[in-house]
C-alpha cells in the first residue's frame, strides 16, 4: 500500500529478440534511418472509464501502429519508478524498476520483446539531473545528504523543488551507471535519452549570483558530471554495440556527440533545440511576414554538422500554452494551418539529422497535450487529420526507402543549397545525395501562400528530374497541383549551376524530385562543381582541411541572420584542433570506437 515497496522476480523471462540483439552489434545508426515516435504510456490510449492500458494492452495496439506508420524507434517518457504523476516521470524514485502503473517488471520486457520482434528499437528517457524529495525515495536517504550534494549551491535545484546527485562520489557514479546498464542488460533496451543535461553541465544552470560555487578553476562548468557522462556513456556505448545515447543539451557545449576518449562527452547523438526554436519561431510567423525572419529557416545549417543531431518536436513542444503543432500554425482555418504543417514536416524530414515526432502530432491534434487524458483519435474520423496522418506516414516512409536521407545526415558532403537566398519568395532549394552518389533528391520548399508557375530553378547536373512527393497532393489534403510529367533539364544557367528547370510550385508546399543524369553527364558536373569548392577554399583562410570549410557559401543577405539563443553565446569557441579531430572522426563514431577508451 501507498510508497511500500513490491518484490518481483525478474529471472526466467524467455526471450525472442534473439535476431535483433544479434542484428544490432552490427548497427551504425549514424547511416540508418532514424524516425522516433516520442510516447507517453499513461495518455496514449485511455479505456472508456479514464483508466491506462497495461504494458500488454499498449503492445497490441502501438506497436501495429508504429509500424504502419513508418516509425523505426518508440521513445518512452520516463517508465522508471515515479510517485507523481504531474512530473510525467521525470522526478524519479526507482532507478532500476518498471512503474508497476502498466503491469509487472516482466510484462515490461515482453513490450521491448514484441517491439524488437516487429523490427521496433526502445529508447527510455532518463533522469540524471536530479531526483525528488520524498521521504520514500533517495534524498537524504540515511538522514545525512547520502546521494546528493551536501553543499546546497550545488546539491539543490530550487526551482524544481529536486535535489542533484553528488557527481564527486564514487558510490553515486557506480549507482547510476549501474542503473543505467541494468535496463540494457535485463529489459534489452536499445538506447537513453538524457534529460536536462545543461542543468547538469552547468554550475549556476538555474540559479542566481551568490546562490553557486565555482569549480577548482573558477568557472561554471560542473566538472565532475562532465567526467561522469563520459564514464557512463563509455560503459554503454563500449558493452551494447549499437546501443544509443543521446542528450537533451540545450545550450551550445561544446563536444556533446565526440567521444569521451577525445574529451567530448560521448553521446551519440543530441537533440537540436537551436533548430526546433528559430524554425517553429519562423512557423508561427504570418506568411507575410516570414521574408523578415528567413535566418530562422536557414541558419541551422551554419552549424548543422557540429554535433550529431536529431532534430525534434517533442512533448515539450506542446504543453504549458504553447499548442500543439497544429495551434501553432497560422491561418484562419483548420485546411490553412494544416497546408502549413504539412510544409514544417516537409522541411524537417528532408533536413539533415535523424528525427523525432511527439504522439498524437502526426494526425494534427488541435489540444495541446494533456497527460491526464487520451490523445483525440476521434479526429481521425474527420478527412483532415485522415489526411494530415497520411502524409505524415508517406514522410516517414519516404525517408526509409531513400538513403539520400539519411546515409549522410552527418556530412557536409550530403547536402547542398540550390538557392537560399528567396527570401522575398520564403522558399528554399536544396538537394541530398546518398553516400555513394548514386541517388541525389531535389527539395522545394514553399513557406509562402503564393503559387509560382513556371518556375525556373537550377539543377545539379543535366538529366531527368521527377517528381515524387508532392504536399498539394488530394490524398494528403491538397489540391492537386503536381507535376505530373518528368522535367528534362535545359542548358540555360540558373542559381550558379549550368542546368536548370522549369516547374509549378503550389502555394505552402513541400515538393521532391528524383534526380537521373544523362548519361556521362553527372561526372562532368560533380567535377564542374569540384572546382568551383576549389577556387572557393583559396579565398577562405587555412582551416587544416575541414570539408565544412568550404561548403555552400551562404548568401550575404544571411550574414546578419538571427544569432542562437542569448545564453548560447557565451559559450567559447571549440579550438581549431579540436574541430579538425571531429571532422576526422565523424565517420568513425560507431560503439566499436568507443571500446578504445578502454584499452
Amino acid at each position: 500500500p501507498a510508497n511500500a515497496s513490491k518484490l518481483y522476480d525478474i529471472s526466467g523471462y524467455r526471450w525472442k529478440d534473439r535476431k535483433w540483439m544479434n542484428d544490432r552489434r552490427n548497427y551504425n545508426p549514424y547511416g540508418s534511418p532514424m524516425n522516433i515516435y516520442e510516447v507517453h504510456l499513461g495518455s496514449w490510449r485511455k479505456y472508456a472509464d479514464g483508466n491506462c492500458l497495461s504494458y500488454t494492452a499498449i503492445a497490441d495496439q502501438l506497436i501495429p501502429y508504429v509500424k504502419k506508420m513508418g516509425y523505426t524507434h518508440i521513445e518512452l517518457m520516463p517508465v522508471t519508478e515515479y510517485p507523481f504523476d504531474g512530473s510525467w516521470g521525470y522526478q524519479v524514485t526507482g532507478m532500476f524498476a518498471p512503474t508497476s502503473r502498466y503491469g509487472t517488471p516482466k510484462d515490461f520486457m515482453e513490450f521491448v520483446d514484441r517491439c524488437h520482434r516487429s523490427g521496433i528499437g526502445v529508447i527510455l528517457d532518463w533522469v540524471l539531473a536530479h531526483f525528488p524529495r520524498d521521504e520514500h525515495g533517495l534524498a537524504m536517504f540515511d538522514g545525512t545528504p547520502l546521494y546528493e550534494y551536501a553543499d546546497p549551491r550545488k546539491g539543490e535545484h530550487k526551482e524544481w523543488g529536486t535535489k542533484v546527485y553528488d557527481f564527486g562520489k564514487n558510490e553515486v557514479k557506480s549507482f547510476l551507471i549501474s542503473a543505467a546498464m541494468f535496463w540494457f542488460d535485463e529489459y534489452h533496451i536499445d538506447g537513453i535519452r538524457c534529460d536536462a543535461v545543461a542543468s547538469m553541465l552547468y554550475l549556476d544552470y538555474g540559479r542566481k549570483d551568490g546562490e553557486w560555487t565555482p569549480n577548482v578553476y573558477g568557472g561554471n562548468y560542473n566538472l565532475e558530471a562532465k567526467e561522469f557522462l563520459q564514464k557512463m556513456n563509455t560503459a554503454i556505448l563500449t558493452k551494447h554495440q549499437g546501443a544509443l545515447t543521446i542528450a537533451e543539451e540545450s545550450t551550445a557545449f561544446p563536444m556533446v556527440t565526440l567521444p569521451a576518449y577525445q574529451g567530448g562527452l560521448g553521446f551519440n547523438f543530441k537533440w537540436n533545440m537551436g533548430w526546433m526554436n528559430d524554425f517553429t519561431n519562423y512557423m508561427r510567423c504570418d506568411p507575410y511576414f516570414r521574408k523578415n525572419n528567413y535566418g530562422g529557416l536557414t541558419f541551422s545549417m551554419l552549424y548543422a554538422y557540429s554535433e550529431n543531431f536529431v532534430l525534434v518536436f517533442s512533448h515539450d513542444e506542446v504543453v504549458h500554452g504553447k499548442g500543439s503543432m497544429m495551434g501553432k500554425m497560422p491561418g484562419e482555418t483548420l485546411e490553412k494551418k494544416a497546408e502549413n504543417l504539412r510544409a514544417a514536416y516537409g522541411f524537417m524530414m528532408s533536413h539533415p539529422g535523424k528525427k523525432l515526432l511527439f504522439m498524437g502530432q502526426d494526425f494534427g491534434q488541435i489540444d495541446e497535450w494533456n497527460e491526464n487524458a487520451s490523445l483525440e483519435w476521434e479526429l481521425l474520423q474527420y478527412p483532415l487529420h485522415k489526411n494530415m496522418q497520411s502524409y505524415v506516414r508517406a514522410l516517414n516512409h519516404m525517408v526509409l526507402e531513400h538513403p539520400a536521407l539519411y546515409e549522410e545526415d552527418f556530412d557536409p558532403s550530403g547536402f547542398e543549397w540550390i538557392n537560399c537566398s528567396y527570401h522575398e519568395e520564403s522558399m528554399v532549394l536544396y538537394v541530398r545525395r546518398s553516400k555513394d552518389g548514386k541517388e541525389t533528391l531535389l527539395f522545394i520548399c514553399n513557406f509562402d501562400n503564393v503559387e509560382h508557375e513556371k518556375f525556373r530553378l537550377g539543377v545539379p547536373f543535366a538529366g531527368k528530374y521527377k517528381e515524387i512527393f508532392n504536399s498539394d497532393a488530394r490524398e494528403f489534403g491538397g489540391q492537386g497541383r503536381i507535376n505530373a510529367r518528368a522535367k528534362s533539364s535545359k542548358k540555360i544557367p540558373w542559381d550558379d549551376r549550368e542546368n536548370s528547370i522549369e516547374c509549378n510550385i503550389p502555394p505552402m508546399s513541400f515538393l521532391v524530385f528524383s534526380c537521373t543524369p544523362e548519361a556521362g553527364k553527372k561526372k562532368a558536373g560533380r567535377a564542374a562543381k569540384s572546382s568551383v569548392k576549389e577556387a572557393a577554399a583559396k579565398k577562405e583562410p587555412e582551416t587544416g582541411g575541414r570539408k565544412t570549410a568550404v561548403v555552400k557559401e551562404e548568401p550575404k543577405k544571411l550574414a546578419t541572420a538571427r544569432e542562437e539563443p542569448k545564453k548560447l553565446s557565451t559559450t567559447k569557441e571549440e579550438p581549431k584542433k579540436i574541430v579538425e579531430a571531429k571532422s576526422r572522426e565523424r565517420t568513425q563514431k560507431t560503439a566499436q570506437s568507443f571500446k578504445r577508451t578502454e584499452s
